[in-house]
């Protein structure tokens, strides 16, 4: 089956875009760009940097853009699944949600309208295996963005590796946040991943950051090899 992978250039979409490899063929990633950065449907931290990350994994980029209004971007993503469709011939969408139902179920609805079958591949997964995993498969990942306490500057651009993932427990543990991210407390940023040909290099990045809100802004990178 030919599959197109919703791609945000953070790690639940691109784990989960590996996962799809695994059994089917993955013809291209759709992204969608949201000028709202308080979008309820699309990761906006770099996403600029989309198109670096698809020629790294060697694969077709489709990017749509959209106004980032609730309900109304689900337009530009039906533009973009049937640009897709139309384009590399898929017949499936791949998702990188976890927990979202507000997510999950509308993406499902357009994958009902189009007739594609849709893969939730991370959906309800234990978060601690997949953390885990992303890390012990050569996922490098940094964290783009931060939205809650206890998070405070100093986690921007941090690589989550296994010491970081032990202090992300213990803030879970003590702050009832997600492990993973999933219910808003931090966005991240794939450098590499096991299917990219070369990693992501940063050549220039600043830092915008106040109560417990921030993010890293990448205004420069390039691929360099591994």
């Amino acid at each position: 089956m030919r599959l197109g992978v919703l791609f945000s250039g953070g790690k639940d979409s691109l784990f989960a875009c590996w996962k799809a490899m695994q059994h089917e063929e993955v013809a291209c990633l759709i992204t969608v760009v949201s000028r709202n950065p308080e979008s309820y449907m699309f990761h906006t931290p770099n996403i600029h940097l989309a198109g670096l990350q698809a020629e790294a994994a060697g694969l077709p980029l489709v990017e749509v853009e959209t106004a980032g209004e609730k309900e109304a971007e689900l337009l530009d993503l039906k533009r973009a699944l049937l640009e897709a469709r139309d384009r590399f011939g898929i017949e499936g969408v791949v998702t990188g949600a976890i927990l979202s139902v507000y997510q999950a179920t509308r993406v499902q609805r357009l994958c009902h309208e189009l007739d594609l079958w849709c893969f939730n591949p991370l959906w309800h997964t234990d978060q601690e295996a997949y953390m885990e995993e992303l890390i012990g498969a050569g996922f490098r990942v940094i964290i783009a963005g931060v939205f809650s306490c206890p998070f405070d500057a100093s986690w921007l651009g941090r690589e989550i590796d296994h010491c970081t993932l032990d202090e992300l427990r213990k803030a879970t543990q003590k702050y009832q946040i997600t492990l993973t991210g999933e219910g808003g407390e931090f966005e991240t940023f794939v450098i590499d991943a096991p299917f990219f040909s070369r990693r992501i290099a940063i050549e220039e990045a600043s830092r915008v950051y106040r109560n417990y809100n921030g993010v890293l802004r990448i205004e420069r990178a390039g691929l360099v090899e591994k």
